[in-house]
């Protein structure tokens, strides 16, 4: 197993005790359990990409893992009534929506590349959620309207306009598909 997946595996494995941490223990031993995992998200790429070590495991579990992190992260949220339902729900369809796309595109032989605004829509995520998880995320900014509701409003923002971006530029592939 090479470096960058062995990155993805430790990021597999981190999200279990990242959630057990933040819900059982210490918060701030959970934000830097969260920086750790984002970080080999960021550095697992970046070392397959620029080593030539891009594998089929990778390409599969790269970003399965990133939707396991920031989904364990929101799921905690919504219990622990700092981010509402719906916009974790927003989220997880976002995630289920372009994985079947590219599952169809795969099936094609076609393979979706990552947008920019994806990126941009895990950037804010990752960022976001360790925003929530510091005293910042309480400040008011005005009225009720806190750090924490422009935090969940940034990554709702940010998730339908990857989303939508996804399918405008590979919506194609259903066509194309057993549809």
């Amino acid at each position: 197993m090479n470096l960058p997946n062995k990155l993805t595996v430790l990021r597999m494995i981190l999200v279990p005790v990242f959630m057990a941490v933040l819900l059982l223990w210490n918060k701030w031993v959970a934000l830097a359990i969260f920086i750790i995992a984002s970080l080999t998200d960021l550095a697992d790429g970046k070392i397959a990409r620029a080593k030539g070590l891009v594998t089929d495991f990778g390409k599969f579990m790269d970003p399965l893992a990133d939707k396991l992190l920031v989904i364990s992260a929101m799921v905690i949220f919504v219990e622990q009534g700092t981010m509402p339902a719906w916009v974790c729900m927003v989220v997880i369809a976002r995630e289920l929506a372009v994985s079947g796309l590219r599952m169809v595109a795969a099936s094609n032989g076609v393979v979706m590349a990552a947008g920019w605004s994806g990126k941009i829509k895990t950037a804010c995520t990752m960022v976001g959620l360790c925003v929530m998880m510091t005293p910042l995320a309480s400040v008011r900014l005005f009225g009720s309207f806190t750090v924490n509701t422009l935090v969940w409003i940034v990554i709702l923002v940010t998730t339908v306009v990857s989303g939508v971006e996804y399918f405008a530029k590979n919506g194609a592939v259903l066509v194309k598909g057993d549809l």
